[in-house]
């Protein structure tokens, strides 16, 4: 994966549009179109592999909309430019967490000491439950 050309896709072929945004500013939010909506058609978008492409498409597929077209909504600065910043760093993220490989998980097994602790444990609570039981006598 490159990130630069992922990167510099992104910001060719994104389709900004900004609305009004609710939430804090004042009479301000009913007069500035400080929301933004980034939209980034998946297959336009240079600097992955063949099968990072794949593994992108297939990860990313409950938020494509039908026209393959991924999008994300931000309005949480006052400033249209801030918000526009904050989605481009988003929309990137997403695309680089979902080609993202996870590492197998390597099952362990708890070592020596720790299973003797645990028992060293139970005995010190079953010895205390047991001091307080009523003593009878034979």
């Amino acid at each position: 994966m490159n990130k630069t050309e992922l990167r510099e896709s992104l910001f060719r072929n994104a389709k900004l549009t900004f609305s009004r945004s609710g939430g804090k500013g004042g009479q301000n939010v009913n007069k500035v179109n400080t929301k933004v909506r980034l939209t980034v058609p998946l297959e336009s978008l240079s600097g992955l592999t063949a099968e990072e492409m794949e593994r992108a498409r297939e990860k990313l597929s409950p938020i494509l909309n039908n026209m393959g077209c991924l999008f994300i909504d931000v309005d949480e600065e006052r400033l249209q430019e801030l918000n526009r910043k904050t989605a481009f760093a988003r929309m990137e993220s997403r695309i680089v967490n979902a080609v993202k490989i996870p590492k197998k998980r390597r099952k362990t097994k708890p070592t020596k000491a720790s299973k003797e602790r645990t028992l060293k444990g139970k005995k010190i609570r079953s010895e205390l439950k047991r001091l307080r039981s009523k003593i009878f006598s034979r």
